[in-house]
């Protein structure tokens, strides 16, 4: 495993992101951990946040894309961080997309979008916290496809979040982000998986973040609720 990944893994524990419990999802799940990419507050942590995920996006996909688009609300921050980080680290400029949940119908930036506006030629990494059912998606893919003016104009190169949480997404026996490869025909990636999580963070017969219940308690979770891969 990357050192990166690694250090994200302690710093989504640090950032009290990643938590250790029982939890009812949206869907109505009760899992034994919860990833909430909001409790990242501070300046110090949103910048070592777009670091992370400015290493995983140019790991999984080079520097081949312009803009990085964050769904609103939580995407905002991250894609702001990231642009700043990937500047920092790769010497290359990315700008940053962003939607409105209401249109914005005055002023020189009126319209649908946030800071940049996509148009033909573009090449979009959309960035996310986490995704659990992927619908997210069926909300952001047509808001970025109606930025076209000629089909196909627009290339999404890749989606990217924080945390691969391996369960199977509504309706199917793959995960999120399986789905969303297949369907949407482009690669769906996370910095980490919750198994490279418990490699990091389980010792067997060790009093850590994950004890040996936690640790049944999660096996049993994927038990039921493990996507196929």
């Amino acid at each position: 495993m990357e050192q990166y990944k690694k250090e994200f893994i302690d710093f989504m524990v640090e950032c009290n992101v990643l938590k250790f419990g029982s939890f009812t999802l949206k869907s109505g799940r009760k899992s034994p951990f919860f990833m909430n990419a909001g409790a990242y507050i501070t300046g110090s942590q949103l910048e070592r946040l777009g670091e992370f995920y400015a290493k995983a996006i140019h790991d999984n996909f080079g520097d081949d894309f312009d803009v990085l688009f964050g769904p609103a609300y939580k995407g905002i921050p991250l894609s702001v961080a990231t642009c700043i980080a990937y500047s920092k680290l790769y010497n290359k400029e990315i700008k940053y997309c962003a939607d409105r949940k209401e249109e914005k119908d005055h002023g020189a930036d009126k319209g649908s979008l946030l800071g940049y506006g996509i148009k033909d030629g573009d090449r979009v990494v959309i960035i996310e916290d986490v995704t659990t059912s992927g619908k997210s998606i069926e909300e952001t893919y047509p808001k970025i496809k109606a930025q076209e003016t000629t089909p196909g104009g627009i290339k999404i190169v890749g989606e990217i979040v924080s945390l691969n949480r391996m369960e199977r997404a509504a309706d199917s026996t793959k995960s999120a982000l399986q789905v969303i490869s297949e369907k949407y025909g482009f690669p769906a990636k996370a910095i980490v998986s919750m198994k490279e999580v418990v490699e990091t963070l389980y010792t067997p017969g060790k009093n850590g973040v994950i004890t040996d219940e936690l640790k049944k308690e999660i096996d049993a979770y994927y038990a039921e609720w493990g996507a196929d891969f």
